[in-house]
């Protein structure tokens, strides 16, 4: 037993590549004033792609719908900015609270069924909420999308601080809510329900046969990630003023997928590090030829799949060589 908790407390150590991670992406807000808008959507995809991670790289649970709670977390936001109050730190926690109440109700989709039902499932669980917003364009704002959600100061310790036009406060409030939530996964991913995750996800009947129960981590992870996915989607609606149907769309559940599938799996810094590969090949690849950025993409993923991943070591088996 003391050996088991002596692997899983080395396991759990920080590395030096964690801190100098963290450390620049609160320099980036330092080093980088004049790019604050993008540095937010970096941001902010940067935390949907580590809320997919925790489903697909530790629980093995393929989703092509992730955008659901993405989208719900953003309209949630935005509502509740408009109908009720405007402050940010109350609308982000609405956005998480009914997010993982969503992911908890949807949970039970996932649990039965191959990889492929899991794939048509949270697809369509994707496709219905986007026809629900669609529908109820009254309060949503349907096709024009909900426009004009002004949002309320930023209140710190250190004072408020309203959003402005260069999205500078914007972008450190969502950078603390990314590396809040990387600080939160982390605990999780190390923790005893971690290790045993990346065992269901490795080999889902030894896991039940040694008498874990392999449908309550499932619920569990997949209501984090869901969480995690709204408050994404969350500080989207809320640094942009604007909820549209598109955050429900296809393109966001297969765009965070692309992320995961730059920066790799299982190791929750893939996210970030995707992240920021995929929005500045967005940037510079379409100010350069806007109208065929997607085929440059493409052919970038595929010389990475055919070439970079045959002979480079993945993320996942670096981060164990790099563990002791």
């Amino acid at each position: 037993m003391s050996a088991s908790l002596e692997g899983l407390r080395a396991h759990a150590r920080w590395r030096w590549w964690e801190f100098a991670v963290l450390a620049a992406l609160v320099a980036s807000w330092f080093a980088l004033p004049g790019r604050a808008l993008l540095l937010n959507e970096i941001a902010t995809l940067a935390l949907f792609a580590v809320s997919l991670d925790l489903i697909l790289g530790y629980a093995g649970i393929v989703s092509l719908g992730h955008a659901a709670f993405f989208g719900f977390g953003a309209y949630a936001a935005a509502l509740f900015a408009k109908l009720v109050m405007p402050d940010p730190w109350v609308g982000l926690g609405v956005a998480v609270v009914g997010s993982a109440v969503l992911g908890a109700v949807s949970s039970v989709l996932i649990l039965r069924g191959s990889d492929l039902t899991r794939l048509m499932v949270t697809l369509g669980e994707a496709a219905i909420l986007y026809e629900l917003a669609n529908k109820f364009d009254g309060l949503t704002g349907g096709a024009d999308g909900l426009q004009g959600v002004a949002m309320g100061p930023v209140v710190t310790p250190f004072g408020r601080f309203d959003f402005d036009i260069g999205g500078r406060v914007a972008f450190a409030y969502s950078l603390f809510v990314l590396v809040t939530a990387l600080l939160v996964a982390r605990r999780v991913v190390h923790s005893p329900l971690g290790v045993s995750l990346q065992a269901l996800r490795d080999n889902r009947l030894r896991v039940a046969s040694i008498g874990l129960s392999v449908n309550a981590r499932l619920v569990v992870v997949y209501i984090l990630a869901a969480a995690l996915a709204g408050a994404a989607g969350a500080l989207v609606a809320q640094t942009s003023g604007f909820a549209s149907l598109d955050l429900f769309d296809f393109h966001r559940s297969a765009d965070v997928m692309l992320v995961l599938v730059i920066g790799g799996t299982g190791y929750l810094y893939g996210g970030v590090f995707g992240a920021i590969v995929f929005k500045l090949l967005h940037d510079i690849i379409s100010a350069w030829t806007p109208q065929y950025w997607n085929f440059w993409l493409g052919l970038f993923l595929v010389v990475l799949m055919l070439v970079g991943r045959e002979r480079l070591l993945s993320p996942r088996q670096w981060w164990a060589r790099s563990t002791p």
